[in-house]
């Protein structure tokens, strides 16, 4: 699995404008510089970020961008779900992709991939912004490990 360049952006930005959290407003040209990413993109987030209730921007003098609410309220899986979407490890978890495998139908593997992307995501969404902008070590590593535990339990195993 591979996030798209665009959600890589997100995050970057999101994390950027969670450093300025509670001080002065920034517009997405200056946030795109801090972060490094090209300023049309940053545009573009912006305005996708902005719809999906991310961040709050204000038009005009003393205007700018900030974070909708708290950086610890604001977790990886919603930047990423606001930019690509739902998470969905394959075409058949797609809202539409019920009938992606041309395989079998219905497909015996798709039952197993909704469990898995149910871990990812989860895992994704204990990661918070607070998290990102602290040093690296405070992001939980066992954040997949914890998402397993909280999840259903395991089928048995195939004998």
């Amino acid at each position: 699995m591979r996030l798209s360049s665009l959600a890589d952006y997100a995050v970057l930005m999101m994390r950027t404008a969670a450093t300025h959290c509670g001080g002065e407003r920034h517009n997405a040209a200056n946030l795109a510089v801090e972060a490094g990413i090209p300023v049309p993109t940053a545009q573009k987030l912006a305005s996708l970020l902005g719809r999906a209730g991310l961040i709050k921007a204000t038009r005009g003098s003393g205007g700018g961008i900030k974070l909708a609410r708290p950086a610890a309220a604001i977790t990886l899986a919603d930047i990423i779900e606001a930019v690509d979407g739902p998470i969905a490890l394959t075409a058949c978890l797609d809202a539409e992709g019920s009938d992606c495998c041309a395989l079998d139908h219905p497909c015996a593997i798709r039952p197993h991939w909704i469990g898995v992307n149910k871990l990812v995501r989860d895992a994704l969404a204990q990661v918070t912004l607070t998290q990102m902008i602290a040093a690296p070590h405070a992001v939980p590593a066992g954040a997949l490990a914890a998402a397993m535990a909280t999840s259903a339990p395991a089928p048995e195993a195939v004998q």
